[in-house]
């Protein structure tokens, strides 16, 4: 009997990551797929085909991440009140597949800007949902464990979109209507898994007891507690360094002349980086202070502001891009652990909603600055202000890591 108790156990331990956690990062690298293969080229179509000035780029770009990050605040905060996280994430994921075709069929600015924001658009409505999703599911132990697997598929899958993105703009002779009608393919497969296979997880006796209390309302805001909103102080002053990779593309295609073509190499080279950082990073989270693996992270950006500053060759400016990709696996699944840890069970929703909200207003400021940036002197001295905006960071969490580590869970009353 023991030793069928000891086998159960090993057995337990072995296979940590729920199937809902599988199937959420499944359908994510598929929704990658389609979303890298649109991405890569958008910048590019915006400047070269449309001309719009680089001012309006990041513009759009920041507005389009500020739609999507306030959309994840509402979402989250819904999937609390009705205490249902996939039917929230199929109304995102039919805004994002809608965007898709609008994009295909769209020849001038407005239209194209439409797309983009109502892409952005679905992605905020379904993110907050489905990382509460994968909180409910997974074991406490295991929770960077679980994050690290669904960022790993999620960007194996842009890595892909970044591969099949090349293919389609060679096979097309550039046909930017036929690249993103294409990509419209492996949107409607992601909308397919969720419909089908991801289920809504079910809650147990004692937390719907407590769920009963809650209420939709901004005055929850204080429940989740001193040491998340420190947390959120200091995750906004690190993402003002964290600019759109869509910078990152056009200072390879101005500063080092690589073609419209192989522009979504760019998204490849990042997107390796953050695939194979997420997992061991998560792992490694759960295994020692995640705080100690977040200032790993911040490190890793500024070594990677550093060489593509001073980057002087494609392969110099890829190895940067490298560690750029690297540094989000690190920093982000760092932030989203921590919350889930920190923040009430049943407030996930709510708290993951205030996280993205912060970096909403953190990505537009960090966008509109790289542009204005890129407009006045150059694209090569984004990393320079993006760099010093990390070392701040560094000093702000350095500051307050007493408060932040403490690992107390508020309670809702």
């Amino acid at each position: 009997m023991a030793d069928s108790t000891t086998k159960t156990c090993c057995k337990s331990k072995k296979f940590r990551v729920s199937s809902t956690v599988w199937q959420i990062g499944i359908m994510m690298m598929l929704m990658n797929i389609s979303y890298v293969m649109v991405y890569s080229f958008s910048g590019l179509y915006l400047k070269k085909i449309l001309a719009v000035s680089i001012v309006w780029i990041g513009a759009i770009e920041g507005a389009a991440e500020m739609m999507s990050h306030m959309m994840k605040l509402v979402s989250g905060m819904l999937s609390d009140f009705f205490e249902r996280r996939k039917s929230i994430m199929i109304v995102g994921y039919s805004c994002s597949v809608i965007s898709k075709i609008l994009l295909a069929l769209s020849t001038t600015f407005w239209p194209v800007f439409s797309a983009r924001v109502a892409e952005r658009l679905g992605n905020g409505i379904q993110a907050s949902p489905r990382d509460a999703i994968v909180a409910d599911v997974a074991n406490g132990k295991d929770i960077g464990r679980a994050y690290g697997l669904k960022r790993s598929l999620a960007y194996a899958g842009s890595m892909l979109g970044g591969v099949f993105g090349i293919i389609v703009m060679e096979k097309t002779n550039n046909d930017y209507g036929m690249v993103f009608a294409i990509a419209a393919i492996p949107a409607i497969i992601a909308m397919s898994v969720l419909l089908f296979l991801v289920k809504e997880p079910r809650k147990r006796a004692e937390e719907i007891a407590v769920s009963s209390k809650y209420q939709f309302s901004f005055s929850n805001f204080k429940l989740l507690g001193r040491s998340f909103w420190l947390l959120m102080i200091i995750n906004f002053v690190f993402m003002l360094s964290r600019m759109d990779e869509t910078f990152l593309i056009l200072r390879m295609s101005e500063g080092f002349g690589i073609s419209d073509t192989f522009a979504p190499i760019v998204m490849i080279i990042f997107n390796i980086g953050t695939s194979l950082s997420s997992y061991p990073i998560g792992v490694a989270g759960d295994k020692c202070d995640r705080i100690k693996v977040l200032f790993f992270g911040m490190i890793v950006l500024i070594l990677s502001d550093a060489i593509m500053l001073s980057a002087a060759s494609r392969v110099v400016m890829g190895c940067g891009i490298f560690l750029w990709g690297i540094q989000l696996g690190s920093t982000q699944n760092v932030f989203v652990s921590l919350i889930a840890e920190k923040v009430p069970e049943n407030l996930r929703g709510t708290g993951f909603g205030v996280y993205w909200f912060t970096n909403a207003l953190a990505i537009f400021a960090a966008n509109s600055l790289a542009g204005f940036v890129g407009h006045c002197s150059s694209l090569r001295f984004i990393f320079l202000s993006s760099g010093s905006i990390a070392v701040l960071a560094i000093i702000l969490l350095s500051i307050m890591i007493k408060h932040v580590s403490k690992s107390k869970v508020p309670t809702v009353s």
